[in-house]
């Protein structure tokens, strides 16, 4: 039975509650104290060093989610959901739990009146112009939970990739932006005859040698750092960047966009990957998250979701030409573009 209106509301207001909550129980490891059955509030309290009233009150909270179930004598047990919270398994959500609902982003989003009033990030009330990467780099630890969050996606969304778009064609494909390397990994794999080059900062190519390097595909792929701000390495027939350019408000994306077009040749092809923002916004979750992550990158990094027609122009100004969407069976898409 749906809930009256007030209620409705009321549920979405305190959301946040259950974000907070997710948050302290994927920090504290929770899940992974449970990856052999069920243990009472006093047993999880000794192996996370908590308050055994206080985290059996945040425990229940999530039973009523569904992240944890509460068993006949009290004892809290994982459930599918809390599966994905444990550190330890395949397609873990631990880190990319611990980012969006972490002190960082939750105190940016204390900023969205600020936000909207100027059209900037949080970190600009403060830092006016301040880069939100510089200044996540100077906390090593929020930085690898970065890394890992990021790549927590990265082979689904290699293999959807893979399935959707034909790179047989290509020789070398660049992942410009491309972290640890991971999505380039797993695109390498589904096409043995392609080579490939992941380019990023220079603290970040330190990590994706060492990535491609256990994946065995030293000899197929290369690793390049510098700033896609001023350069790009040439050589690649084809550039991709996969949620780089949401990151940016539409002057920086430019710049982005026009190095990578200094480094392609007359023939090379542009492929962006990320979120496509639809015509129009229902309360489909397709629209639910299009509308939340735009939001969340005006507040996170000043840039924006865009949809078909700002990519058009984006692509336009940066002298390229929008050829075709390609969907995905993950959450994004691959805007291709040539040369103009």
């Amino acid at each position: 039975m749906s809930l009256p209106p007030a209620q409705q509301l009321y549920q979405l207001g305190v959301g946040h509650y259950v974000s907070r909550a997710m948050f302290v129980a994927a920090k504290l490891e929770v899940a992974d104290s449970l990856r052999d059955g069920p243990r009472s509030a006093a047993e999880l309290a000794t192996s996370t060093q908590t308050d055994a009233t206080a985290l059996r009150r945040v425990m229940r909270l999530l039973v009523s989610v569904g992240i944890f179930a509460e068993e006949a004598d009290g004892r809290f047990a994982l459930t599918p959901l809390g599966e994905l919270l444990r550190t330890d398994v395949p397609g873990s959500m631990n880190a990319s739990v611990r980012l969006f609902t972490g002190i960082e982003i939750q105190d940016g989003w204390r900023e969205l009146e600020f936000c909207v009033r100027t059209g900037s990030p949080a970190l600009h009330k403060h830092s006016p112009g301040a880069d939100p990467f510089e200044s996540m780099r100077k906390d090593p630890a929020s930085a690898a939970n970065f890394d890992k969050a990021m790549a927590a996606f990265a082979p689904q969304t290699a293999a959807a990739i893979a399935a959707a778009y034909d790179f047989s064609r290509f020789e070398t494909l660049m992942d410009v932006g491309g972290g640890n390397g991971a999505l380039l990994v797993g695109i390498l794999r589904a096409n043995p005859k392609l080579r490939g080059v992941v380019f990023d900062q220079p603290h970040l190519a330190e990590r994706a040698r060492a990535h491609v390097a256990e994946s065995g595909l030293t000899d197929r792929c290369e690793v390049a750092g510098g700033s896609f701000f001023e350069k790009v390495p040439s050589g690649a027939d084809a550039i991709l960047l996969k949620h780089v350019i949401h990151d940016w408000n539409d002057e920086r994306a430019g710049v982005i966009l026009r190095t990578v077009r200094a480094a392609l040749p007359p023939s090379g092809t542009l492929l962006i990957v990320e979120g496509l923002y639809p015509a129009r916004i229902d309360q489909s979750l397709e629209s639910r998250g299009a509308a939340s992550n735009d939001v969340n990158m005006l507040v996170s990094t000043g840039g924006r979701q865009r949809s078909e027609a700002e990519f058009r122009e984006l692509f336009r100004a940066a002298g390229f030409r929008l050829t075709r969407i390609v969907p995905t069976l993950a959450r994004v898409v691959v805007i291709e573009g040539a040369p103009a």
